[in-house]
C-alpha cells in the first residue's frame, strides 16, 4: 500500500482547520420585506475581504451583510420594493434603473447574495429584458438574471485592499491561516511521486494527462477536474 499524498494528509490534520469561532456569522441579505432595518455595528471578519454590517430589524432579529461603501452605524436601510436609490438599500433588480451600480446580487431569488461580494466590487445594471435583467459582472462579462433577484445599491466597501503588497512572509502566513489555507504553497510538479500525482520525473512537468474525473478520490483529484475541454481554441471547426 502506497503512502498517502500530501493533500490527503492535510485533510485529517487540525493544522489546516479553519478557526470558525472567530467568524461573526454568515453574510446574507435579510429576509424581511418592505421594512426599515438599522445598522447597529460594523465588524471585521477574517474570512471576508469586505467589512460586515450588523443589521437589526424591528422584531429584534439580527443578520450580517457585506457593508456598502459609505455605510455607517445608525444608518437606516430600506429593504423592499418602494425604496430610494441610496447606497445600502436592498431591492429587486426590476426596481433598479439601468446604469446603477449594485453589489451582493442574488443568483437565484432568496439565496442571500452570491455575485459581487469581494471588497470594492460592484456590478452594473445594463438593461431590462422580458422577466430578466442583464447585469455586467466585475469580470466584464454580462449575465441575465431573474428580475426578482435582490441586490444592494452601491459599491462594496473595502476597495484598495489588494493594493498594499504583502511585505513579509509572516503577513502572507497569517492571511492564509485566517482562512485555513497552507502557506507557502508548493507546486505539485516540484514534489516527489509519493506526495503528489504530478510529482517526479527528470523535469518539472506533468507527465501524463492532468484531467481527472469529478468522482476521483481525494488524493487523485488534482489538475483539471471534469473539464469540458482543455488547451487553446483553434477557432470554429470546418464542416
Amino acid at each position: 500500500m502506497g503512502k498517502r499524498t500530501r493533500s490527503q494528509r492535510k485533510g485529517s490534520s487540525p493544522r489546516y482547520r479553519v478557526s470558525s469561532h472567530r467568524f461573526p456569522g454568515a453574510s446574507r441579505l435579510p429576509s424581511v420585506k418592505d421594512e426599515v432595518v438599522e445598522v447597529v455595528d460594523l465588524v471585521h471578519s477574517p474570512i471576508h475581504t469586505a467589512p460586515l454590517a450588523k443589521l437589526k430589524s424591528k422584531d429584534g432579529h439580527e443578520t450580517f451583510v457585506a457593508a456598502t461603501d459609505g455605510m455607517s452605524v445608525g444608518q437606516q436601510i430600506a429593504v423592499g420594493d418602494n425604496i430610494t436609490l441610496k447606497p445600502g438599500n436592498i431591492t429587486t433588480l426590476e426596481n433598479i434603473p439601468e446604469g446603477t451600480l449594485v453589489n451582493n446580487i442574488e443568483l437565484r431569488p432568496g439565496d442571500g447574495g452570491k455575485i459581487a461580494r469581494s471588497a470594492g466590487n460592484s456590478a452594473l445594471v445594463e438593461t431590462h429584458l422580458d422577466g430578466k435583467v442583464r447585469i455586467k459582472l466585475p469580470s466584464g462579462k454580462s449575465k441575465d438574471l431573474r428580475s426578482s433577484c435582490r441586490a444592494t445599491i452601491g459599491v462594496l466597501a473595502g476597495h484598495g485592499r489588494s493594493e498594499m503588497p504583502l511585505r513579509t512572509a509572516g503577513a502572507a502566513h497569517y492571511r492564509a491561516k485566517a482562512k485555513g489555507k497552507a502557506y507557502p504553497t508548493v507546486s505539485g510538479v516540484k514534489m516527489n511521486p509519493v506526495d503528489h500525482p504530478h510529482g517526479g520525473g527528470n523535469h518539472q512537468a506533468v507527465h501524463g494527462p492532468n484531467s481527472v474525473a469529478r468522482g476521483a478520490p481525494p488524493g487523485a483529484k488534482v489538475g483539471h477536474i471534469a473539464p469540458s475541454r482543455t488547451g487553446r481554441g483553434r477557432g470554429k471547426r470546418k464542416k
